[in-house]
């Protein structure tokens, strides 16, 4: 029997059977993480390695050294999980990796690698979009939420609002024209001189300032439920210089604080408008800014006053990391989803 036939025989078990375990791996852009998961809610193991330190003295994740970081990282990550989760890779029933959107040369590490592993082993492969990953965080924190839901996806090279339509099925409602909100944060961050991640920086300096200290821009997009961060990080940076050219000492936390203020009241106007138009049963965030404190905040306020459920990851699913590929794997493997030996890295993946 091939391979191929193999995993098939499997999957028909597979979508029947009670308790389905998947070891998945996540090498998308600058974390290794490796990730025993049930039945796509529950968290058996979650590993991560970080390569913030290595990529502290360049001001930014510098694709090469991300891939030779993975390379060296995969096999201990995968075998940190299966002995937290006090399993073999025989008692594993499927294995999932992330298949893109991302850096090629970091996906192109992982998917070799569980490529590998699933041809040794016999086992079926998921292919997993890393967008959908994020999404999934929710099931996992949240075991009672279930499509249909709104969902607003936030991270350095995302801003979405999908409509989940039911598992692996989304309809996109808007995104943004321009810049992603974690791209528009890492900018501001160079601006005030803020080391590497600038994101989880400024929203920490942000808490010590006055959010209306300055005035930002509000931008007006062709689609009713579209984002647009050029126009605020560009008036940003120009105020920004006005006060370095004058000689005046910048009041960091206040421009920290103005700046996220701006940012995070247009993502929590526009996912309540959409959750409200669309009369969607609830509304989730997924994405590493859906950790930004203030957003955190002011959804909360905002779906409490429109009486719409708010559903978040917990802050540890809220980054990159392979609990949530394994969940996002479970509804594909129960749809009778499989990637075959040829899969390849993707790095321009779409998730509608």
């Amino acid at each position: 029997m091939t391979y191929t036939e193999s995993v098939r025989a499997q999957l028909e078990n597979l979508r029947t059977k009670e308790n389905v375990r998947i070891l998945a791996l996540e090498t998308s852009c600058d974390e290794t993480a490796a990730a025993v998961i049930e039945n796509g809610r529950k968290v058996i193991s979650n590993v991560v390695f970080s390569q913030i330190d290595l990529h502290a003295l360049y001001g930014g994740v510098v694709p090469e050294i991300a891939s030779r970081a993975h390379v060296e990282a995969c096999d201990r990550v995968i075998d940190e999980a299966l002995k937290a989760a006090d399993m073999t890779l025989q008692e594993v029933d499927a294995l999932a990796v992330t298949c893109g959107p991302g850096l090629v040369g970091a996906l192109l590490t992982g998917v070799s690698c569980m490529k590998g592993l699933a041809y040794a082993a016999g086992k079926p492969l998921i292919a997993v979009n890393h967008i959908e990953g994020h999404v999934s965080a929710n099931y996992i924190t949240h075991p009672d939420l279930q499509p249909p839901f709104v969902c607003l996806v936030v991270s350095g090279g995302h801003s979405h609002l999908v409509r989940v339509t039911d598992y692996g099925e989304y309809t996109l409602l808007g995104q943004t024209m321009d810049d992603a909100a974690g791209e528009a944060f890492d900018k501001a961050a160079r601006v005030l001189s803020l080391p590497y991640p600038g994101g989880p920086r400024i929203d920490a300096l942000a808490e010590e300032g006055n959010p209306h200290a300055m005035a930002l821009p509000r931008p007006h997009t062709p689609g009713r439920y579209d984002y647009s961060f050029s126009g605020m990080k560009t008036a940003f940076l120009n105020a920004v210089n006005k006060m370095e050219m004058k000689g005046e000492e910048l009041p960091k936390a206040d421009l920290a604080a103005s700046f996220r203020h701006a940012v995070v009241s247009f993502l929590v106007d526009k996912a309540i408008l959409a959750a409200k138009e669309t009369h969607a049963p609830a509304l989730a965030m997924a994405g590493g800014v859906s950790a930004n404190r203030l957003l955190r905040r002011m959804m909360q306020s905002a779906c409490d006053e429109a009486g719409i459920p708010l559903y978040m990851p917990r802050l540890d699913l809220c980054t990159d990391n392979a609990a949530m590929i394994g969940a996002a794997a479970y509804y594909r493997l129960r749809r009778g989803e499989l990637a075959e030996m040829t899969l390849n890295a993707q790095p321009a993946l779409r998730l509608v």
